[in-house]
């Protein structure tokens, strides 16, 4: 790799990083599993160590990653709240360990023992006491800068509000749910039929960073705390020291701490806690390794991330075997049939797992996975777990062989898969697993162009069985709509209106509203242009289609396979008699003048729309494309345009303001 790629890697690295790390500290909605995200720190850090010229403070491998949550006071923690360097091989630690005693022998320090803790899988947060009586408490945030959380850790049960000792003391801990708390949770809201938690690491972030402490107090949250960050009036000459201390001030200390005198006993203590970490009543996502002396501590110091005196082992990602029961097929909002495994339920990495998605069917064909197989399975964290092997030797003779559906297992249309895709897909339009989305599509700007029928008012229509279907949107009464808003009659008179004014609409919008894959409104005013009403498009063959300029054959099959479903058929007839166009209307303007020219569109137009333009260049006899090539004639420009503009001007392509577009349409 070059300085140049180097560059360029480590620059998306940190935007991806950032991304994840968002969406797991701040959102508490992690998109990848810890070990994905770990193996991309790890790249980053040992891209910056090769190249440290471009090593920026602005990376996460220099700071925490957190931010404060509108709504919460700020805190500024007097003692950072740092996070830990993670190794993931016994190699590591032993390596690290080394030096440590080299960095002892150095400074003459005799006693060189460490502590091995669990490492809890929940949110960091610190408490402050005054005179022995809780005060405030804060999550790390970024490690400087924290969340004021006081009243939702105040209904904490295993937090002491009051301490044995009238002492100033500011501690750290773990707040997590324990597995058994966590699992009758997560079944509580199932039967609600509420959102299910991932894990119980996020269940427990997002219940401590509640703005209400109502709905906190309602989570069955815990706490381990595991360090003193400040104490006034006492000194302690270890960190085992330490937590017998806080123990006996009445704190629930992480219960797992392991002294440990050399290498040997460290690796012993991190494999007992691996092989013990099903038997802990809550997560871990790790094994602390901890520099027990505190003047040896001092000597070695922090980083400005992390400190020197202890690491964090990372267990490799858990795997378990469970058998596959059944496959079943789920249809999503798009209409893409998804296969999914039901399992026997197993638990692994923190939830307790009965399902997972199996993608499509080339990786059922690459696993080679029967009904009935044993399996195993992954989930490092986060995620939806995923099956990683199949054990073929443990098979019986009775497992069965799967085949993805030839019909929509939903509505019973025909199920297609294109050429060069893996998905298989629902091809009727009236499908109860994508009618949301579909109507949505019907409705939009460029499709119907329905002015006030939204995303929320059909989820309201839906919800009270007022529409099942495109056609439905026709037969709305004033009252219906009214029934929506408190005192919605004026928005019930326009949002009529509008329907009415959409039955007038040219048959292009309708084709575009039908939503055919791969049929956008450029295809859908060539269709409407070339054959003039919905029933000679019905009826034309793929053929046919194919030979249309801007279709070809992949478009004309989806376009063919759509008219044939009888779904599609009683839609056009219900929106017949509903009164709906279906006739091509748009006047052919006699001017072809931009006929045989393509132009491309790029930045912000002060008069027009993007649309707007499309629709007169189209008008004229013109086409337009995404792309700007040497085969481009004009390239519009506006205001902020882009990398298209800068190629047109290394290609030569005639480049033309607004002004001097609106000369060449006069």
């Amino acid at each position: 790799m070059n300085k140049k790629e180097a560059k360029e890697r480590i620059e998306k690295l940190r935007e991806k990083t950032e991304y994840y790390a968002k969406k797991y500290y701040d959102d508490d909605k992690p998109e990848i599993s810890d070990y994905e995200y770990d193996m991309l720190m790890v790249e980053l850090r040992n891209l910056e160590k090769e190249y440290p010229e471009f090593k920026s403070k602005d990376s996460l491998t220099q700071k925490v990653g957190g931010h404060v949550k509108e709504g919460f006071e700020k805190v500024t923690h007097e003692v950072p709240l740092q996070s830990l360097q993670d190794v993931f091989s016994l190699e590591e630690v032993d390596d690290y360990i080394t030096k440590t005693n080299e960095k002892a022998e150095e400074n003459k320090i005799k006693d060189r023992k460490y502590v091995v803790e669990t490492k809890i899988d929940g949110l960091s947060a610190a408490l402050e006491y005054k005179q022995g009586k809780f005060v405030r408490g804060a999550t790390r945030g970024n490690g400087l800068v924290g969340e004021d959380v006081t009243n939702n850790l105040r209904t904490i049960k295993t937090i002491p509000m009051e301490l044995k000792e009238k002492i100033d003391i500011t501690v750290r801990g773990e707040v997590f749910i324990s597995k058994k708390n966590f699992e009758k949770m997560n079944k509580e809201r199932e039967e609600k039929d509420e959102e299910l938690f991932a894990n119980a690491r996020n269940a427990a972030a997002g219940s401590l960073r509640q703005l209400d402490s109502r709905v906190t107090a309602k989570r069955p949250l815990d706490i381990y705390i595991f360090n003193v960050q400040k104490i006034e009036g006492k000194k302690f000459n270890s960190h085992f020291e330490e937590l017998e201390y806080l123990a006996k001030l009445g704190f629930n200390v992480n219960p797992v701490r392991i002294p440990c005198n050399n290498i040997e006993e460290i690796e012993e203590a991190i494999k007992k806690i691996g092989r013990e970490r099903e038997k802990l009543t809550f997560d871990i996502d790790g094994a602390v390794i901890k520099v027990d002396d505190l003047k040896f501590r001092e000597i070695l110091g922090t980083t400005a991330k992390t400190p020197r005196w202890a690491i964090a082992y990372k267990y490799p990602p858990e795997r378990k075997e469970t058998k596959v029961k059944d496959i079943i097929c789920q249809v999503g909002r798009t209409g893409v049939i998804t296969p999914m495994a039901i399992l026997e339920p197993v638990r692994v990495a923190g939830s307790t797992i009965s399902k997972t998605t199996l993608h499509n069917e080339d990786f059922i064909k690459e696993k080679g996975l029967k009904i009935g197989d044993t399996v195993v399975i992954q989930k490092a964290g986060d995620v939806i777990p995923e099956i990683v092997e199949v054990k073929k030797r443990k098979r019986t003779g009775e497992e069965k062989d799967f085949e993805m559906p030839k019909v929509c297992p939903v509505c019973g249309a025909e199920a297609v898969r294109e050429e060069g895709e893996a998905a298989v897909r629902c091809t009727g339009i009236e499908c109860p697993a994508k009618l949301y989305r579909n109507l949505v599509h019907f409705a939009s700007r460029e499709a119907m162009n329905i002015d006030g029928l939204g995303e929320q008012i059909i989820k309201q229509l839906l919800d009270r069985g007022l529409i099942s279907n495109m056609a439905d949107i026709y037969s709305l009464t004033l009252e219906d709509v009214a029934s929506l808003k408190k005192n919605g009659t004026k928005f019930a008179e326009n949002l009529i209106n509008a329907i009415n004014r959409s039955k007038q609409n040219d048959l292009y919008r309708l084709i575009t509203a039908f939503g055919i894959r791969h049929v956008g409104t450029k295809a859908s005013k060539v269709l409407a242009k070339r054959y003039k009403t919905m029933d000679r498009l019905m009826n034309v063959t793929s053929e046919e289609l194919a030979m249309v300029d801007d279709i070809g054959p992949i478009v004309a099959n989806s376009i063919r396979e759509f008219f044939l479903q009888d779904q599609t058929r009683d839609l056009i007839e219900r929106l017949k008699q509903a009164g709906v166009n279906m006739e091509y209307l748009e006047e052919e303007s006699g001017d072809n003048r931009f006929e045989g020219k393509t132009f491309v569109l790029t930045g912000t137009l002060e008069k027009y729309t993007r649309g707007e333009a499309t629709n007169i260049i189209e008008k004229f006899g013109g086409k337009t494309s995404s792309s700007v090539s040497k085969k481009t004639d004009y390239v519009l420009a506006g205001e902020e345009a882009g990398s298209k503009l800068t190629k047109a001007q290394n290609l030569g392509v005639k480049i033309l303001s607004e002004k001097e577009f609106e000369k060449l349409i006069k």
